[in-house]
């Protein structure tokens, strides 16, 4: 008889811990799918956000976060992350919800969506400044209302914008797709204020850098495409509006605080503008009992700039990459220090 072969078990593999990520709403599946496959992933399946007490509760013990910008993102919540914590990837251009300097002073590394949203953002600015222009929203409501009774030679006058003067507040990707097609399109003359020229630019769309005060005064279309900075915060108050043509139309989809709402109100309800176009409140959401909502001359969107399928897979993908990249300990596609 041969002897008995001991066979001893096979040695377990020794398995590498998953990272353990929060996402803070759903987001298209492009993104989510990559991350549920390669981390521990919790993500909030509801509409609202999550509360502050629910997003510390949840950030305990997470190597990265995929946050919104209606998560405010500072020192406390990097506390109770922990300090196991390596990225948090914003589902956003922007990132002031993100205290960047505390995370940057723990060497947690922070991402943003930015470029894929340029085209859709301008589309929106657009169509806000025609419904703005032409009365749609007060129009269509009078059909909704049953008031529409006959056609009438003085109803629902508005602006034409054929060769008219559109002013931009800062000229970039966004304002600068803004300026291409209201030039192209409509023949506009461009003028712009900012802190640097964007000689491309003033090149492709006969663009003109202008004080802004004298951008105020000369535009027909007041356009903001400016970041939330210090500098920024409030540029559009009482006296701004007030040195604006009355028949001017101003556009906001930027940062709701880039406008101070009670004057943009005031200015609207006075006259001294002719209309407003916002995709961006302050606050957000907008109070269903707040003024501005009772005026037939502003149109408002909830913030849904960026809300076409490409844009928002695109800003999917980008957050989903710099999440990933962050746990491994690479590059982010796009780091906002």
């Amino acid at each position: 008889m041969p002897e008995a072969v001991l066979r001893l078990p096979p040695t377990p593999l020794k398995m590498t811990a998953r990272p353990k990520v929060f996402v803070t709403r759903m987001i298209p599946e492009c993104g989510l799918e990559r991350i549920r496959a390669e981390c521990d992933a919790d993500v909030w399946p509801e509409r609202l956000p999550p509360s502050r007490q629910e997003l510390l509760l949840r950030v305990k013990g997470c190597d990265g976060l995929l946050t919104l910008l209606s998560d405010t993102i500072d020192a406390e919540v990097l506390n109770a992350a922990g300090p196991q914590l390596k990225v948090v990837s914003n589902y956003a251009v922007g990132y002031n919800n993100i205290d960047v300097a505390e995370a940057v002073r723990r060497d947690v590394k922070v991402g943003n969506t930015p470029g894929v949203l340029t085209e859709a953002t301008a589309d929106l600015a657009v169509a806000l400044l025609l419904a703005a222009a032409r009365c749609v929203v007060p129009s269509e409501r009078s059909i909704r209302n049953g008031d529409w009774l006959t056609w009438e030679p003085l109803g629902f006058l508005g602006q034409e914008l054929t060769g008219k003067t559109l002013g931009i507040v800062g000229l970039g990707r966004i304002g600068t797709t803004v300026a291409r097609r209201l030039r192209g399109g409509w023949g506009m003359k461009i003028l712009y204020a900012g802190r640097s020229r964007n000689l491309a630019a003033e090149q492709e769309a006969q663009a003109e850098r202008v004080p802004f005060d004298e951008l105020l005064a000369q535009s027909d279309v007041v356009s903001a495409h400016c970041a939330l900075t210090d500098e920024t915060k409030h540029m559009f108050d009482a006296a701004a509006f007030r040195k604006m043509k009355a028949t001017a139309i101003f556009v906001n989809t930027a940062r709701g605080p880039v406008h101070v709402q009670q004057d943009l109100y005031d200015a609207l309800k006075r006259g001294d503008i002719f209309a407003a176009g916002l995709d961006v409140t302050d606050p957000e959401p907008l109070p269903a009992d707040d003024p501005l909502l009772s005026l037939p001359n502003c149109v408002i969107t909830p913030h849904i700039a960026s809300a076409t399928v490409t844009a928002r897979d695109a800003m999917a993908e980008i957050a989903a990459d710099n999440l990933l990249a962050g746990l491994a300990g690479k590059p982010l596609r796009h780091d906002v220090e």
